[in-house]
């Protein structure tokens, strides 16, 4: 492994592309330091000190590596153009133009890449007005008093509209930043800047559990943890190898096909899309209880004990539920069998023991259908580990192997890591994983 990371820096070319990701990603961490105007930092830093865990801008603040609830010029991180993606994702199957946009090749995605940014400044607008709007209310931060800890120097319009400009902006350089380390860096920028913001907040959390609980539930909690990612890289991994044949055929006086492959099908073939749908869609109540705190409703007051609180067990099944229901969603968008099979059939694949056509396209829906419900399964309980520690360590403490957290790392870090070892391979060097 060190040998390898050695050879790569070796590489002049692939050197320079790994500093340039460095400067990129110390440039992108800086400026999720630097308050953005009108904000009261002295007051924003005595108030995140009594926020818990279960607040409803923990995942986003996690995408922000901290910066949300910190409210400086990268505030709103990754999260609006993650957003904007999947919603694109989702209207390519939907309308006929973007699916048509979608098959015209490198002109059409890029096209498609187009919308993307322009629904990302779409979303950043509208998330950067509520966020400063709840820090003007001081329901950003409920744990402290808005009259005796104001968040912002000033409440008027100027303020408030400088702080959503700044941050809409923040989060158009964090576009440019991260294509900029897909053309001229090594992986996908979007994902490693996620990759650092994660990062970035983790030893913090683990050495809090040293600090709140003692040498040794750090002890445990780091052997879990380990434990966990083992787990995770290990079904990350998994796939199911369908294979297929190609017959061979005369074109002119050469014969082609007569090869076999392979279709790979993952155990987890909708990644983290399902977590952040569920997470979306849980937060949505919870959000409405924020901007209602005051409100004596009945039915506010059950959305506020039962699907506020992280460690609720209607919570946790919630969640769990629409973790299920999203993976089998987004699977059956993103991996359409009648395409797959009619793309076998018109050049000459067929899967060993199975006809082409129909056959072919039901075996297919056959098996993504079962391989799905480990995938899916996988993620649910993943994804409830912190939920369950908030429960068996403190209701304060933010349990540093959360399982979005740990996915994020293991598939971005396994990602990149492939891409350093094929840019290695063609450089007839010795890769990581030999």
């Amino acid at each position: 492994m060190l040998s390898a990371f050695v050879n790569a820096f070796r590489t002049p070319d692939l050197r320079r592309k790994l500093l340039f990701v460095l400067l990129i990603i110390t440039i992108f961490r800086l400026g999720s330091q630097i308050p953005a105007p009108g904000v009261n930092v002295g007051n924003v830093q005595s108030c995140l000190d009594q926020v818990p865990d279960s607040s409803v801008f923990t995942l986003i603040n996690m995408f922000s590596g901290g910066a949300l609830l910190q409210l400086t010029v990268f505030a709103l991180g990754i999260m609006p153009y993650i957003t904007a993606s999947i919603i694109l994702q989702l209207l390519v199957v939907v309308i006929p133009r973007l699916e048509a946009l979608k098959k015209e090749g490198q002109a059409g995605q890029t096209k498609i890449t187009q919308y993307t940014r322009y629904l990302t400044l779409g979303l950043a607008v509208l998330q950067a007005t509520g966020i400063v709007a709840l820090a003007r209310s001081g329901n950003l931060l409920p744990s402290c008093d808005p009259q005796q800890f104001p968040l912002l120097h000033s409440n008027d319009t100027s303020t408030f509209l400088v702080m959503v400009v700044t941050m809409t902006a923040g989060t158009a350089v964090i576009m440019w930043l991260g294509e900029l380390i897909t053309e001229r860096g090594v992986g996908n920028g979007m994902s490693l800047l996620i990759f650092a913001q994660v990062v970035a907040t983790f030893p913090t959390a683990l050495w809090s559990v040293q600090k709140g609980q003692g040498w040794w539930t750090f002890g445990v909690v780091l052997a879990i943890g380990l434990v966990i990612i083992a787990a995770v890289i290990f079904i990350e991994q998994a796939q199911r190898r369908i294979p297929v044949q190609y017959a061979r055929r005369m074109v002119g006086r050469k014969m082609f096909g007569g090869s076999s492959t392979y279709i790979p099908l993952k155990v987890n073939q909708a990644g983290i899309i399902p977590v952040i749908f569920a997470s979306s869609l849980m937060y949505l109540p919870a959000m409405a209880v924020q901007f209602n705190q005051t409100s004596t409703s009945p039915v506010i007051r059950w959305i506020n004990r039962y699907l506020v609180t992280g460690g609720h067990p209607i919570y946790m099944i919630t969640f769990f539920l629409l973790i299920v229901f999203f993976t089998y969603f987004y699977v059956s968008i993103t991996f359409n069998p009648t395409e797959v099979a009619d793309n076998m059939k018109k050049y000459g694949g067929f899967i060993p023991g199975i006809r082409a056509g129909k056959p072919t396209e039901d075996y297919l829906s056959y098996v993504l259908s079962r391989i799905t419900l480990p995938g899916a399964l996988y993620l649910g309980l993943i994804s409830l580990i912190p939920l369950i520690a908030l429960v068996l360590i403190d209701a304060n403490q933010n349990f540093p192997f959360g399982g979005t957290s740990i996915l994020i790392m293991v598939g971005v870090a396994l990602d990149t890591v492939k891409q350093i070892e094929s840019q290695l391979q063609q450089r007839n060097y010795e890769g990581f994983l030999s």
